[in-house]
């Protein structure tokens, strides 16, 4: 057994478990039945959208470009316009980011083994808790592919080598038009290596490649867009839309929280500091400066994007697989990871590390075969009575049941959603060959398709005042309503967020239109609900 542990794997069969492990993991969602989860109902509609063949900022305005949409649409057009097609769209971008982290590593000279170990901490700490489509994540997944092609320019001839670059601007382009934080970061990003690499070979055209590049796909996006209101919507800090980079904001972030981060910039500074003792020497060697300039450059945006990305808070990290790499890769002392004992311990280790990403879903399987005895004494102090919980408005997730239509397959919803659903569906309204106008302003965006109504266009893709919309849409929407323009409107009431909905708009309502039903939102609260208005007369 001792003689079996000390065998080395190869490299051909390090890229298989590498690949094995980008794709098993990322196909695991699939197979299980998961809760709505709040805020999927922007990825469903902007791919629905875009299915329908609507344009952005033609038929709907949002504040970013609609790189993030792209890859739904294209699984709604293959799958059909269902939430469980997110799912299915969620695992390609999971095995391309995956490969595009792998490739980024193989581009820098990753020893096999160390390069397999963070694999499996990329695809268990980042990936496995991302199934579902969202664009604080897209946008990172983009900035990879890009920054994995333009390194591998750098080993490529003459003319490939410029259709790597061409390749890699163009996600670094998409990356900046799925999200701007982000996507700034990896344009940055991408020009600052270049600028490095043609510094280093004293040659401009590499550069220049990538400028052309990237200005020709800036231009190719843009240009058809801009008759179209664009320059309204599309947020670069311009009224009427605000900045999220606050000084004060990153400050507090970086210096009274942000401990990993802090921690990784510690060891990457102490691993590098006998390599940074004569600064030409080790800017002359390209390996090792591509390395810790993509580690730190990486470093850098997780500290920014903690504050302007801040939802879902696993979408930036990320940071920790290349601060990982490079750690290990520049320890003071050299450890063949390619043996299996040691491969095998540190991945149990890892595994350990990161219980926290899926200790949640087994617990919840643990319970069901051994229930956890409730603490009912008071005067029984613990971890779980120590403090006594008054919180009545918290809502039973686990009682949730899946939806019976193809939109809503294995996906669980609250019971009262799914009934107040099926009376939309039986109600006159949806029953006529007329179809009826419909205002949804609520987290059940697949009910366009269920209960069969148009989209209408010239609007807001979602309704979040201040982000999404503005006073002039705020404006819009009151004259319609109060003109009587809507058959039928659904308002989703969630107190405890800034105009998430509009509250305007459910004054407005209240005064014209009749409330003739209330349902349980895709949320943990009791008192946050869905609210059927009907045109009065109707």
């Amino acid at each position: 057994m001792l003689k079996f542990l000390n065998n080395s794997i190869k490299e051909s069969v390090i890229t298989k478990l590498e690949w094995t492990l980008i794709i098993i993991v990322a196909i695991v969602p699939v197979f299980f039945t998961l809760p709505y989860r709040d805020n999927i109902y922007l990825s469903w509609e902007g791919a629905y959208r875009l299915y329908l063949g609507q344009v952005p900022f033609r038929d709907f305005g949002l504040p970013m470009g609609y790189g993030y949409w792209i890859i739904p649409a294209l699984f709604f057009k293959i799958f059909g316009p269902y939430l469980h097609s997110l799912i299915k769209a969620q695992v390609l971008i999971n095995i391309v980011s995956g490969l595009a982290f792998r490739s980024v590593l193989k581009s820098l000279h990753v020893e096999p083994g160390t390069r397999l170990l963070s694999v499996f901490l990329y695809v268990i700490s980042f990936s496995f808790l991302n199934f579902w489509p969202w664009y604080n994540h897209t946008v990172i997944v983009y900035e990879f592919i890009g920054i994995a092609f333009l390194l591998a320019s750098f080993q490529k001839e003459q003319w490939k080598s410029y259709l790597y670059v061409f390749i890699s601007t163009f996600f670094l382009f998409l990356s900046f038009f799925t999200k701007q934080d982000g996507g700034a970061f990896a344009v940055m990003s991408g020009l600052l290596l270049v600028g490095y690499y043609s510094f280093l070979h004293k040659d401009i055209r590499i550069i220049l490649s990538f400028c052309i590049s990237l200005g020709l796909v800036t231009l190719i996006f843009i240009l058809p867009l801009l008759p179209h209101d664009f320059s309204y919507w599309f947020n670069y800090g311009q009224p009427p839309h605000n900045s999220r980079v606050n000084l004060a904001d990153i400050s507090h972030e970086v210096f009274g929280a942000s401990e990993f981060l802090k921690l990784y910039v510690l060891l990457v500074a102490v691993v590098s500091f006998n390599k940074l003792k004569s600064l030409k020497k080790f800017l002359s060697n390209e390996k090792q400066t591509l390395f810790f300039l993509t580690t730190s450059l990486i470093l850098f945006q997780a500290f920014i994007l903690q504050v302007t990305s801040y939802i879902p808070r696993e979408a930036n990290i990320y940071f920790h697989s290349f601060a990982f790499a490079y750690i290990i890769s520049n320890l003071p002392f050299k450890i063949d990871f390619t043996k299996l004992k040691y491969i095998g311990i540190s991945a149990i280790l890892i595994f350990f590390w990161w219980s926290g990403a899926y200790w949640k879903y087994t617990n919840r399987m643990l319970k069901a075969v051994l229930p956890v005895q409730e603490v009912d004494n008071t005067n029984k102090v613990g971890i779980k009575s120590f403090t006594i919980n008054r919180d009545t408005t918290a809502i039973d997730i686990s009682k949730w049941i899946p939806g019976q239509w193809k939109e809503f397959r294995k996906i669980k919803m609250p019971k009262s959603a799914i009934e107040s659903i099926t009376k939309l569906q039986n109600h006159a309204l949806f029953n006529t060959e007329r179809k009826p106008k419909v205002l949804n302003m609520s987290e059940y965006t697949p009910l366009a398709s269920l209960l069969g109504y148009e989209l209408e266009t010239n609007q807001p893709l979602w309704y979040h005042l201040n982000v999404a919309m503005f006073e002039r849409e705020l404006l819009f929407f009151e004259e319609k309503i109060n003109k009587g323009y809507y058959d039928i409107v659904l308002f989703e009431v969630i107190p405890d967020l800034n105009n998430f909905y509009p509250f305007k708009i459910r004054e407005v309502l209240q005064e014209k239109y009749q409330l003739i039903d209330q349902f349980q939102a895709p949320r943990d609260k009791k008192y946050e609900l869905v609210e059927v208005y009907l045109k009065r007369g109707t």
